[in-house]
C-alpha cells in the first residue's frame, strides 16, 4: 500500500536527516559518510515522492541529482554564493565541487537502493 511506504520513507528520510547532521559533529566520522548519507538521504525523498517507482529508477533520479547538485557547485556566481553560506544552502548545494562525493554519492545510493530492494520492497506492499 503507497500510503504505508509514504510512512516508512518519510521516517527514514527524516532519521537519515539526523543521522547526517549528526555525523558532520563527530570528528572521528570521516566527511564521506555524510556525503553518502545524503544521497541515501535523497534516495528516501524520491522514494517518498514515487513510491511506485522502481529502484533502478529510483536509484538513477537520486544518482541525477546528487550528481548535478555536485556539477553545480563549479558554477560560482555571487547570488549563489551567498544562498551557499546560509545553513540550508550549505547543507543542500555543498560548498565546493569534490570528485570523491561522486563516489560518496554512488555508495550512499545503492546502499539505500540495496535496502529498498531486499528489505523495504517486502514490508511495503
Amino acid at each position: 500500500m503507497i500510503t504505508k511506504a509514504r510512512l516508512i520513507y518519510t521516517f527514514l528520510f527524516l532519521i537519515t536527516i539526523g543521522i547526517g547532521l549528526i555525523s558532520r559533529e563527530i570528528a572521528t566520522i570521516p566527511l564521506w559518510i555524510g556525503d553518502a548519507l545524503w544521497a541515501v538521504m535523497i534516495f528516501w525523498l524520491m522514494a517518498l515522492l514515487f513510491p511506485s517507482f522502481q529502484v533502478i529508477r529510483l536509484m538513477l533520479v537520486s544518482l541525477a541529482i546528487c550528481y548535478l547538485i555536485e556539477i553545480s557547485q563549479l558554477y560560482q556566481a555571487e547570488w549563489i554564493n551567498e544562498l551557499r553560506r546560509t545553513l540550508p544552502g550549505r547543507l543542500i548545494l555543498g560548498q565546493g565541487f569534490l570528485w570523491s562525493d561522486l563516489w560518496a554519492y554512488t555508495i550512499g545510493v545503492f546502499t539505500a537502493g540495496g535496502i529498498q530492494k531486499k528489505i523495504l520492497s517486502k514490508m511495503t506492499y
